[in-house]
């Protein structure tokens, strides 16, 4: 039997993140910072995977439940800072409602990658395996991630006058916060 490893990555959400639809993007996984896992994912380690398993492929889970599929991915890329990812969570779902909501409160703000190791080492001065080719199968949302250092980056609004509300909410909050 295969065995998938499940490695969580912060994703910091609030209501201006995320969006009328379920969009949102971040990062995934974020190269050279060791975990709570004491795994440090290294540049490249998803090129190979992208080409054999696209982002339709790549299944987005609620909690690492296989039962449990909440959304779809669009896009994964690589880049010098780790793996950007975008998708939708599917609102036609009652799960999708469900996390859509959590998020939106900030309830619930990481992102975890399930992968196979493909090739690693360790590094013992550093005190940490070396992912340098993994197969990602799913990425979820979780509450508890691994990884303090990703975060979410863009995401796409299909309401002006919601994000107008979020930034005079924000507004708010500062003027406040001097207070």
């Amino acid at each position: 039997m295969t065995t998938i490893d499940r490695k969580a990555a912060p994703v910091e959400l609030d209501v201006k993140e995320v969006s009328d639809d379920g969009s949102f993007s971040g990062y995934a996984s974020v190269f050279g910072v060791k975990d709570s896992y004491a795994e440090i994912v290294m540049p490249g380690a998803f090129t190979k995977s992208l080409t054999r398993y696209p982002a339709a492929r790549v299944k987005m889970l609620w909690q690492h439940d296989r039962t449990e599929p909440i959304g779809v991915w669009t896009s994964f890329t690589e880049d010098s800072h780790g793996l950007k990812a975008t998708g939708r969570i599917l609102l036609e779902t009652t799960r999708g409602r469900e996390v859509h909501a959590l998020m939106k409160a900030g309830a619930v703000d990481g992102l975890s990658i399930g992968f196979r190791t493909i090739r690693d080492s360790m590094d013992r001065a550093k005190g940490a395996r070396l992912l340098h080719e993994v197969e990602l199968r799913e990425v979820s949302i979780v509450s508890f991630p691994a990884n303090e250092e990703a975060t979410v980056t863009t995401v796409k609004h299909t309401n002006n006058q919601f994000s107008e509300l979020v930034a005079a909410i924000n507004a708010a909050r500062t003027t406040i916060a001097k207070d």
